[in-house]
């Protein structure tokens, strides 16, 4: 037993230092929702929630490209597919400290508005987990240099299991906090559906080592909130908003700022 949890500790140790040593500013990988054939939500005049998606996440990577703290990665910058498990991998291959998917909502009830931020829930979060732990070449991308530790350990697969089920627990922490953050701004600009972070069985939510959010902007159904989203003036107002939630963040959790 002491071998093993001297074994996790090690492990543990080699993660922070890849994890520090892996990038010279915050990266954010910032998700446009849908694309190319998946058009996603349609207003009632016709507006294409993946053209509000890219409008605002090109927008956002602008402000955050601007910031010495961070660098923003677009998982797409044109109008075409990309599956929802292959986002998250993007986001992985760019070495994102943090992701943030944006969407348009929509709903049969036209009268229904407001944004709202998701997290992973943790019912989706232990589905995760079990793939993972079924894929060895995926446990030594996610952990990198942290692999060798557990390679050849098959006399021990509670370690495996054990840091994975870490890494999940720090993202959904990380996530929800970065959620409540980004919401507290997205409210001084806009109606919001819901006030506090929602939790949903999201794939593109699902990286054990990326804490991910998936913002909601708006109802696209809704006549007045599609007409908002269309104006360039509204989507600039919540760029800065998801801006404003990671910035806060990142000030204020020396942990993710540890990275610079």
């Amino acid at each position: 037993m002491m071998k093993l949890i001297t074994k996790i500790i090690t492990t543990i140790s080699m993660l922070v230092l890849v994890c520090t040593m892996a990038s010279a500013k915050v990266v954010v990988a910032i998700d446009a929702g849908h694309g190319g054939k998946d058009s996603g939500a349609v207003g009632p005049t016709k507006l294409y929630e993946k053209t509000v998606t890219l409008s605002i996440a090109k927008k956002l990577a602008v402000l955050l490209n601007k910031d010495p703290l961070f660098k923003g990665v677009l998982t797409r910058s044109t109008d075409r597919f990309i599956s929802v498990s292959a986002r998250s991998e993007i986001a992985r291959q760019q070495r994102a400290n943090l992701l943030v998917s944006i969407h348009a909502d929509a709903a049969p009830n036209r009268s229904a508005a407001g944004a709202s931020v998701w997290v992973l829930s943790t019912r989706r979060a232990d589905t995760e987990l079990g793939r993972w732990l079924e894929q060895h070449e995926k446990q030594s991308e996610l952990l990198g240099g942290a692999g060798d530790a557990l390679a050849g350990d098959d006399t021990n697969p509670f370690l495996s299991q054990a840091i994975l089920d870490l890494q999940f627990g720090h993202s959904q922490r990380v996530g929800y906090e970065l959620a409540k953050g980004i919401l507290k701004e997205m409210g001084k600009v806009a109606r919001l559906h819901k006030s506090i972070p929602e939790h949903a069985s999201l794939g593109v939510l699902r990286s054990p080592d990326i804490p991910s959010v998936l913002v909601e902007v708006g109802f696209i159904s809704n006549s007045s909130e599609e007409k908002l989203l269309k104006s360039n003036d509204h989507q600039n107002k919540i760029a800065n908003a998801i801006y404003q939630g990671l910035r806060n963040y990142v000030k204020q959790n020396p942990i993710i700022e540890g990275q610079q």
